[in-house]
């Protein structure tokens, strides 16, 4: 594994504990301060660090008690020292304060990274997920993966 590929890796890792802390400021150091974020939920993009901020503040404010894991599945890597690109399936998960699974949800996630400061910070970030073709709603867990 290259150096480029612990990198992604360690932010994966940065990314899931962030979340589970609700902790915004650790989460936004994975981003570059000139990210777009093309997002799954209600806003077309997300255009620099400052608004996506507010987003994710928005996100973890509204969980209240419950916490979200994150995992992530079909991880691929590709990069060289100042630029990567990471491809995975990712799902959050909703717990309550007693640690019973209240919902999940998976998503497609890409990440584009580039390095700042001989670090890898994502410059941008599109997550998706596909809808179906009969009932044009939001396909929120893979076929038997959920």
């Amino acid at each position: 594994m290259n150096d480029p590929e612990k990198q992604v890796l360690k932010a994966l890792d940065t990314y899931k504990s962030a979340v589970l802390a609700k902790n915004a400021e650790t989460f936004m150091h994975l981003y570059d301060t000139d990210v777009r974020v093309f997002d799954t939920w209600g806003v077309w993009s997300y255009e620099g660090a400052a608004a996506w901020r507010v987003a994710v503040e928005g996100w973890f404010s509204s969980l209240g008690t419950e916490t979200v894991r994150v995992t992530f599945d079909d991880v691929k890597i590709s990069g060289e020292p100042s630029f990567a690109a990471m491809t995975a399936v990712a799902r959050y998960a909703a717990f309550s304060a007693a640690g019973e699974e209240l919902r999940s949800m998976q998503n497609r996630i890409t990440w584009v990274l580039k390095s700042r400061g001989h670090v890898l910070r994502v410059v941008h970030e599109h997550t998706s997920v596909p809808i179906g073709f009969e009932d044009t709603k939001a396909i929120l867990n893979r076929e038997g993966k959920a």
